[in-house]
């Protein structure tokens, strides 16, 4: 065989084999929305980048951006702790699924108090926010914390400053415990908030860091962020009138009650859950998808990417004290709410 020849038969295989192999594309997909997952978010992201070669980039702008982005279709998914109603999710031609169970946690900043030490029932708690109570040192605090040294300081309210389904948790508990709140107050993903002394920040990330920051502060944050930012967090008193603190065993007896197959759109709180172990903030984190979505490739990611986390990230999720779902849950979505989803 002469040389032409042999160049002639390689050029061809090269050729050949190029025709026929078929490349292999990652997908990515975008979220946004709650700041309350969004360290477990990261967390089953990474996991599931390194083993399908997907990617899943989320925007941690709070529920309100979350809506906002889906409803502008400008994202593949909305995240939400505020669940959307019903009557809304139809009008929009929307489904809604429960991802992920936490804790919203009432974190302080006050000297030489270690966390559990102060303990609040619900009332007090509102009271704090509404700036009927503003110093340390108020006999309220003091009559339900003997033996405990609480410092006196004027207090320092830190709030949301944005949309936040974080917000709509602790004051969909606060309006339950309170009436002087839910009269005067009430809940939602924004509210205004009444104590002078109120200073806000943009997502838990930036309520944490002035919770940090600022003496004789109190806040409220997702557990998650309490923990990674070595904030001090509060004990509280639940419907069974046991003081309870924050952990995931706290947050998964809250949730255990709960009926997600009876629920119009799995729309629910959880809080003020009854249960002589149930943490009294408990929430979950909502995802918003459509049903007959314009990128259908997409969408089928998304789905693909939950389904992965139900299956493959529960122990992610209790690492950072979040609470997966149950699998009877996890399989009612599969079957009722993903089925609803045309990907093809």
């Amino acid at each position: 065989m002469n040389v032409l020849l042999k160049k002639a038969i390689t050029v061809g295989a090269v050729v050949s084999a190029t025709a026929f192999s078929v490349p292999v594309f990652a997908l990515d997909i975008t979220g946004a929305g709650a700041t309350f997952p969004y360290p477990v978010y990261a967390k089953w992201a990474e996991a599931y980048k390194a083993k399908t070669g997907n990617g899943m980039n989320y925007q941690s702008i709070g529920s309100g951006g979350g809506i906002k982005q889906i409803k502008a279709k400008t994202v593949d998914f909305g995240a939400t702790d505020n669940p959307v109603a019903f009557e809304e999710l139809e009008k929009d031609g929307m489904v809604q699924f429960p991802a992920i169970i936490g804790g919203v946690v009432p974190v302080i900043n006050v000297e030489g108090v270690k966390s559990g030490q102060i303990k609040l029932d619900g009332p007090t708690l509102a009271d704090i926010f509404q700036g009927n109570i503003s110093n340390w040192n108020d006999k309220r605090i003091a009559i339900m914390n003997p033996g405990v040294k609480i410092p006196a300081g004027d207090i320092t309210v830190i709030t949301r400053a944005d949309g936040s389904g974080t917000t709509a948790i602790f004051t969909d508990y606060l309006a339950k415990t309170s009436k002087l709140w839910k009269d005067a107050v009430g809940s939602g993903s924004s509210v205004k908030w009444p104590a002078a002394s109120t200073v806000g920040g943009k997502g838990n990330e930036g309520v944490a860091a002035n919770v940090s920051r600022v003496k004789n502060s109190i806040g409220y944050v997702e557990y998650a962020y309490a923990k990674k930012n070595n904030l001090t967090y509060i004990a509280l008193k639940n419907v069974a009138g046991q003081y309870v603190e924050p952990d995931d065993e706290t947050f998964a007896a809250a949730a255990a009650g709960t009926d997600w197959a009876k629920i119009p759109g799995m729309g629910t709180f959880i809080t003020n859950a009854p249960g002589a172990k149930s943490w009294p903030i408990t929430g979950a984190s909502f995802i918003l998808v459509y049903k007959n979505p314009e990128n259908k490739a997409n969408a089928a990611e998304v789905l693909k990417f939950f389904d992965y986390a139900f299956k493959d990230g529960k122990k992610m999720a209790t690492d950072l004290e979040y609470v997966p779902l149950p699998d009877a849950t996890t399989d009612f979505i599969r079957k009722n709410v993903f089925t609803k989803v045309q990907t093809k």
